[in-house]
């Protein structure tokens, strides 16, 4: 059952058209009433935000916002704006949601003809082509050493305060910035084109080739968000199947699970996992690889899979879940929106602590009961994959199979953060005269224990190289493959 859980309510698809008209100006006086709101909203209601920032630096990061704010400006500054405020806060669920703004808004700020026509992803910092996606004289491994004149390494360093990670885990802020053709909304594409507009319509790009020849620069003409959703590498229906499972030479399982994000859906993805795990007994398999690379998070579905894994309950970790208020300020009440009205007052449920926090009861022990045997055990090698995209419930499961020693994580350090994340529950806070909606997550978990600002190491790291890129190689998988033989 979905109850207070984390619920990200994405817009309807919307039809990508060119601006038809110069974009909007935001007049100044608006934007101060639109500050008062934000940081009233904040202030009274974020659980995360002061996790990494002391209330000086959050008074200075509003004041700095209230500068920027200051003088009428067009809406795309007045929305990077804010997404840099909401980039300071340091939580993974705190931003201007590309998903939850107005369809005119989301039409005018994100679907122009200003992006890359091609996929790529950051390797130590350097911008690596993963699929030209057709484009003549790109190919795969190439480097992309300037464009339009700025460094790629500059472009990185100046797009990494726009996005959302928690606290200091700069690897999923890199992550997050790369095209891979797995998002309706890249965040590359959203804040590149706004932090340093497009003239024209072509970039001129300046590529080391992956074979080792010489540099070269080449013009490519910019495409628009209905081409980049027409690359997309997965399934846009909400319908469609997010899991699928396969077999290697040796017997292994695979179990490639691309989203969580199941909130919506009617696929039955709890009915894939009891069918799944059947053929896994009958195949006898030695191993189940578990591959969550590329997937943020969601629903507990990992909950389905460690039920398999273990003999007893699973005590999940001890963090204590905090809100900062009991009931939402009337004044507050027409900004925000949600799916749940239960969110507006919490009631008995939050029992106060001190002047800054109530502590959060569960309805029925909820997300921090125990997990339960099911079905046959799998007994087999547990190897999940992992990266920086981690950061919510994948997060949360790795650190389980980690911490009860259920199997090894394979890949890159996680996302998410060992001190806790926010979430939960959202109000998805409307300001009124800009239009622009800013996501406000609710509900704050505080581990028992000090822990560091981080994410979680793997066991076996597996770092993926240019070269691996250009060649086609999944180095990842290979190494999960030979420890699923060992």
């Amino acid at each position: 059952m979905i109850h207070r859980r984390a619920f990200i309510a994405g817009a309807a698809a919307m039809a990508a058209a060119p601006r038809a008209v110069a974009e909007q100006t935001v007049k100044a006086s608006d934007l101060r009433g639109d500050l008062a709101i934000l940081r009233r909203a904040y202030e009274a209601l974020h659980p995360g935000l002061d996790r990494y920032n002391t209330p000086a630096a959050m008074n200075a990061a509003f004041d700095a916002l209230g500068r920027q704010w200051s003088k009428d400006q067009a809406l795309g500054a007045a929305y990077l704006n804010v997404s840099r405020f909401c980039g300071g806060v340091r939580c993974g669920h705190t931003y201007a949601n590309f998903y939850n703004q107005k369809k005119a808004i989301a039409a005018e700020l994100f679907s122009s003809a200003d992006k890359l026509p091609f996929h790529f992803r950051w390797i130590d910092r350097r911008m690596i082509v993963i699929d030209p996606r057709g484009v003549a004289g790109v190919v795969r491994g190439d480097e992309v050493l300037r464009i339009n004149g700025r460094s790629a390494a500059e472009i990185l360093k100046a797009l990494m305060v726009y996005s959302r990670a928690d606290g200091h885990n700069d690897a999923k802020r890199i992550a997050q910035l790369a095209v891979e053709g797995l998002d309706g909304f890249e965040t590359f594409d959203v804040f590149h084109p706004l932090a340093f507009p497009l003239k024209g319509d072509a970039f001129d790009l300046e590529i080391a080739p992956a074979d080792g020849s010489r540099t070269k620069k080449i013009r490519l003409a910019a495409i628009d968000l209905a081409a980049r959703r027409a690359q997309q590498a997965v399934p846009t229906d909400p319908d469609a199947p997010a899991f699928t499972l396969s077999f290697s030479d040796s017997g292994a399982a695979i179990l490639a699970m691309r989203s969580w994000a199941l909130y919506n859906s009617k696929w039955d993805w709890k009915g894939f996992l009891d069918a799944a795990f059947r053929q896994i007994a009958e195949r006898k398999s030695p191993a189940l690889i578990v591959d969550l690379r590329g997937n943020e998070g969601g629903l507990d579905c990992g909950d389905e899979i460690l039920a398999r894994c273990i003999g007893r309950d699973l005590v999940r970790t001890a963090y204590e879940r905090r809100v900062r208020y009991q009931k939402t300020p009337a004044d507050l009440d027409p900004y925000l929106d949600t799916w749940d009205p239960s969110f507006r007052d919490w009631g008995k449920d939050a029992v106060k602590i001190d002047d800054r926090f109530y502590r959060l009861l569960e309805e029925n022990g909820e997300s921090r009961a125990p997990i339960a045997p099911k079905g046959l055990r799998f007994a087999g090698k547990l190897i999940v994959l992992v990266d920086a995209v981690n950061s919510s419930a994948t997060f949360q499961f790795a650190g389980l199979v980690q911490q009860n020693r259920l199997g090894v994580l394979v890949g890159a350090p996680t996302g998410g953060n060992r001190r806790g994340i926010n979430g939960g529950a959202f109000f998805f806070l409307r300001l009124p005269a800009s239009g622009l909606e800013v996501d406000l997550p609710l509900i704050g978990t505080f581990p028992a224990a000090p822990q560091p600002d981080a994410g979680l190491l793997p066991d076996v790291p597996a770092a993926v190289t240019r070269q691996d890129i250009a060649a086609g190689r999944d180095a990842v998988m290979e190494t999960a493959l030979k420890l699923a033989k060992a």
